[in-house]
């Protein structure tokens, strides 16, 4: 006899698109069990911040020099300058193994990562960085090596040697592409209970990743870590292997249609009276014959606006309403169709 357990709770993501850049992402996910905004966004933001592999310049050999405490005649800028400023440059690494760049300046200019020669599977994101200026004569050749890794990984000098053969200076390096993550938890509604979550989290990177493609490798990594701590078989709290589900998230093909997968069905056929309006609201809603909830998401913005004092406020406030319980105007369901899920789920 197979055990059916209760089911959880399935957020809705959504990136903001209107912020959304190469080096940042703002994503909303709503609405979550209570408590598990905290519980995952705070796990997410960790692995983030400590857990992303990235590419940094590992050591440097400059012509001329063995030690960072030295100069370069016709280079404005003492070595240590120069290496604090090849810690900012920024690369993108297709293959995550280790390479090399080189860079070689003879005139007068001001040189910047743009001046750099990479190896094929190397990129540079930054290349308005500024790494040094040249006046007449000066002569700036830089040999730098790449590697990969996580986190911060301290100059790796041999023990026991200050200088090496080939004038070789090791570096610092900050490995992690992710510069920022910041996570703030709401409570949201659901239905009448308004106990449950909604995490915004936002994800700065320095442009060698996108934030999707950190969060990505994010998750991969708390999956492939969590999974070892499974003393059984994964229990399937939103479905019943082997049987129909039976619980309010019917999958079946018509209703993933119309972007309801995971959503309540029986949520659909209820009163608007159970969404908790404004009076306002509520009333123009009524008086305009709406008072189910699928015929308020079947309802387009534009027929909305043309309800008698039905406002731009009163339209925003359901709008607002509605993206809480993974829903929204216009999405003209077939009634047909959710009563024939739900007389599947009574089986």
């Amino acid at each position: 006899m197979s055990r059916e357990y209760k089911p959880l709770t399935l957020p809705k993501l959504g990136w903001d698109r209107q912020t959304m850049s190469a080096s940042f992402g703002k994503l909303v996910a709503e609405p979550l069990e209570p408590g598990f905004g905290v519980t995952l966004g705070n796990a997410m933001r960790r692995v983030l911040l400590g857990a992303i592999e990235g590419t940094a310049v590992t050591s440097i050999v400059i012509k001329g020099v063995n030690n960072e405490f030295s100069s370069i005649p016709g280079v404005v800028e003492d070595i240590m300058q120069i290496v604090l400023n090849i810690k900012q440059i920024v690369i993108k690494n297709r293959t995550n193994t280790a390479g090399k760049m080189r860079l070689s300046v003879s005139s007068p200019k001001t040189v910047t990562v743009a001046d750099i020669t990479c190896d094929e599977h190397l990129e540079i994101v930054n290349k308005d960085h500024v790494l040094a200026h040249t006046s007449q004569g000066g002569v700036l050749e830089i040999e730098f090596t790449v590697e990969s890794g996580r986190g911060y990984q301290v100059a790796q000098w041999p023990i026991g040697q200050s200088l090496q053969e080939d004038g070789r200076i090791y570096l610092d390096a900050m490995f992690s592409p992710v510069r920022n993550v910041t996570c703030n938890v709401d409570k949201t509604r659901v239905g009448k209970d308004i106990d449950f979550d909604k995490m915004t989290l936002e994800v700065t990177t320095n442009g060698a990743i996108t934030p999707v493609e950190a969060l990505n490798y994010a998750v991969s990594v708390l999956r492939t870590q969590l999974e070892n701590f499974l003393v059984g078989s994964e229990i399937p709290f939103n479905e019943i292997s082997g049987q129909e589900s039976t619980v309010n998230t019917v999958e079946v093909a018509e209703i993933e249609d119309f972007g309801l997968k995971g959503v309540s069905l029986e949520l659909l056929m209820k009163p608007i009276d159970e969404l908790e309006f404004s009076a306002r609201a509520h009333n123009c809603l009524i008086n305009a014959d709406i008072r189910r909830v699928i015929d308020l998401v079947n309802f387009t913005e534009d027929e909305g606006l043309k309800i008698k004092n039905f406002g731009r406020k009163s339209l925003d406030e359901v709008k607002e309403i509605l993206r809480s319980l993974g829903l929204r105007l216009g999405m003209d369901i077939k009634e047909e169709v959710v009563v024939k899920a739900l007389q599947k789920q009574s089986k």
